[in-house]
């Protein structure tokens, strides 16, 4: 494996070069997952970066590896670190990590009391997350703010999420609280999940099975009538 070295920072408007790049690998790795994500255009990674609320990885040559930006909801009592993406050439390198570490800490700088969030499909993110404090909780728990949820309509698995009440999908809802970490509390997530992606795995696995398969039985029904 070639060895790689990364500069990961803050993007900003002198990284817009990169945008249609990104949106056009965040859609392909979604149609190579068979999931789907709310469709970001190239102008809104542009705004992203402009306001100074994403992190760009470079590498020294100037080539994009990788990329994740912030979205604010509920007037900034929640954030979301969305669109994490690595170029397919730079990924088994750690790079997501990084990327993920970095985002969470200019999240952190830029909203300190705000709850971070996000919903996944993805076993690798979800353990990141977990290393970063955040654990698994209900979509009651997120955001009601109504513009979030309308992005999941650009997505192949919403009529699963508008089927559960907006209460459960194919992706699991993790969360971050800063009020329960001052506090020191430590909500409960097996120690067992944070060291072995592979039960993450399993999760992603069972819940899209159950998820889909209730799906199908219902269409097999809708069709008698």
């Amino acid at each position: 494996m070639e060895n790689y070295s990364f500069i990961i920072k803050p993007a900003t408007a002198a990284h817009i070069q990169y945008a249609e790049t990104i949106t056009d690998e965040m859609a392909e790795s979604a149609k190579a997952r068979g999931t789907g994500i709310a469709k970001r255009s190239p102008e809104y990674i542009k705004t992203k970066m402009q306001e100074g609320k994403a992190v760009i990885a470079l590498t020294k040559e100037g080539e994009w590896a990788g990329f994740c930006y912030i979205e604010a909801w509920g007037h900034g009592k929640f954030v979301a670190n969305s669109g994490l993406i690595v170029a397919p050439k730079f990924r088994k390198y750690g790079l997501a990590t990084q990327i993920k570490n970095e985002i969470f800490k200019l999240s952190r700088t830029k909203f300190p009391e705000s709850k971070i969030f996000g919903l996944t499909t993805g076993p690798a993110v979800m353990k990141i997350n977990s290393e970063l404090g955040y654990i698994p909780v209900s979509y009651g728990d997120l955001t009601d703010d109504e513009d979030f949820w309308k992005g999941c309509n650009s997505c192949v698995n919403v009529e699963i999420l508008k089927s559960k009440n907006r209460q459960n999908c194919l992706c699991t809802a993790m969360l971050y609280d800063p009020a329960k970490k001052a506090k020191k509390e430590n909500p409960a997530l097996r120690k067992d999940f944070k060291k072995n992606i592979k039960l993450f795995e399993r999760w992603t696995r069972l819940k899209k099975y159950v998820l889909l398969n209730i799906k199908k039985t219902k269409n097999k029904t809708l069709n008698l009538f």
